[in-house]
């Protein structure tokens, strides 16, 4: 059976994980649930709770016997199963690279959906600590030209996504840089190309939060 990944019609958390399938060309089902009142009551009453998830959550993973939520422990689940994790030498940088990317993320995510009185504040605050941040992460990946020097890892699924998730947010402060020369640089590895040239680019019309917010981060807004 190949491997499920359930995850609302969003780029949202599941994408790292969609991104590094489609770079090993497996074989997967996107079982994309809509956001919608059918989508969300045919999860919630339907579904959740009667996949035999330890832990019923979006998004999931389905990989015949195993069964996991949580998009960090699905990342690193398919890092080991595609021999995509990194070496003993580079496993404590990857765990903290990890994290960061993941809370530059979870920062767009707070101010995404936001009220319409938070949003101006919580933008303001964001963006004047931004330029520090993609200055200590240029640093990090240096001249590349993967997250973690030469070899790719699970780790650049999750950084492109999330660092593509900011240069939408805010494009002035990525653009002509080295963190957008490397979200350039995963996004044109021959698999990945291939999908976000494509008429099915899920980029091109999903939006990166749900949109119930104040930024759902749609497709050229």
């Amino acid at each position: 059976m190949p491997v499920e990944i359930g995850y609302w019609a969003l780029r949202g958390l599941a994408e790292p994980c969609r991104l590094l399938l489609r770079y090993t060309e497996t074989e997967w089902t996107d079982a994309t649930i809509p956001f919608s009142q059918e989508g969300k009551d045919s999860w919630f009453k339907d579904s959740k709770y009667n996949m035999g998830l330890d832990f019923p959550n979006l998004p999931y993973l389905i990989d015949g016997e195993v069964k996991l939520t949580q998009s960090i422990a699905i990342m690193r689940y398919l890092g080991r199963k595609f021999g995509l994790s990194p070496s003993e030498a580079n496993i404590a940088k990857a765990d903290n690279f990890e994290q960061v990317v993941f809370d530059l993320r979870m920062g767009v995510a707070k101010i995404a959906y936001s009220n319409s009185d938070e949003y101006g504040e919580l933008r303001t605050d964001f963006l004047r600590k931004l330029p520090k941040k993609l200055e200590e992460i240029a640093t990090f990946i240096g001249a590349g030209p993967f997250a973690l020097g030469d070899r790719i890892t699970y780790i650049d699924f999750l950084a492109v996504e999330y660092l593509g998730v900011v240069a939408h947010f805010s494009p002035k402060d990525v653009a002509g840089g080295p963190i957008a020369e490397y979200i350039q640089r995963i996004k044109s590895l021959p698999p990945l190309k291939k999908f976000f040239e494509s008429e099915d680019c899920t980029h091109n019309f999903y939006s990166i939060f749900a949109p119930i917010g104040s930024w759902p981060g749609w497709p050229n807004k």
